[in-house]
């Protein structure tokens, strides 16, 4: 199963349906108040690399990169249901680690939810840990998680 990551830009027609599918899967789950991913146009006005994930052709996952002085924050991971248990959010996980290592950046943190137990047991399992809020989220966040990593080439993640 050949799989490749490539940067794109988060309005492309692939970035917009995995973009459009996360959101769909998170709307049940969370008040609108408590969703924080940024919109395509958003990613591009502040800067996030966006990748996109896909494997025998086909767009698989995505994640993003919004790198500021003293860390990476992961933005918009996703990995369609009929490509998951592969190990693809690790690979986006790893993909997004040598990013920021290739900026100097040797700490990644994230905001996610609470009712999402596959993505709370990927990023733990890939070495985050709970943290409290970091700006610019509120300590008030009833939904949210936050998560940080610190990472250099011995903690970073194996495929």
């Amino acid at each position: 199963m050949p799989v490749t990551i490539t940067r794109e830009r988060p309005d492309t027609p692939d970035a917009m349906a995995l973009i459009s599918e996360l959101d769909a899967y998170l709307n049940p789950l969370y008040p609108l108040e408590s969703q924080f991913g940024f919109s395509p146009e958003k990613m591009i006005r502040e800067n996030v690399s966006f990748f996109i994930m896909m494997v025998d052709g086909n767009a698989a996952g995505c994640g993003g990169i919004k790198l500021f002085e003293d860390f990476g924050e992961v933005k918009r991971m996703y990995v369609r249901p009929e490509f998951r248990g592969l190990g693809l959010g690790r690979l986006m996980l790893k993909h997004l680690e040598d990013y920021a290592l290739q900026y100097g950046i040797g700490l990644l943190r994230l905001e996610t939810g609470a009712r999402q137990p596959e993505a709370l047991r990927l990023y733990e399992q890939a070495g985050f840990h709970l943290i409290p809020a970091f700006p610019p989220y509120q300590d008030h966040l009833h939904h949210s998680l936050f998560y940080e990593k610190r990472i250099d080439r011995s903690t970073h993640i194996r495929p």
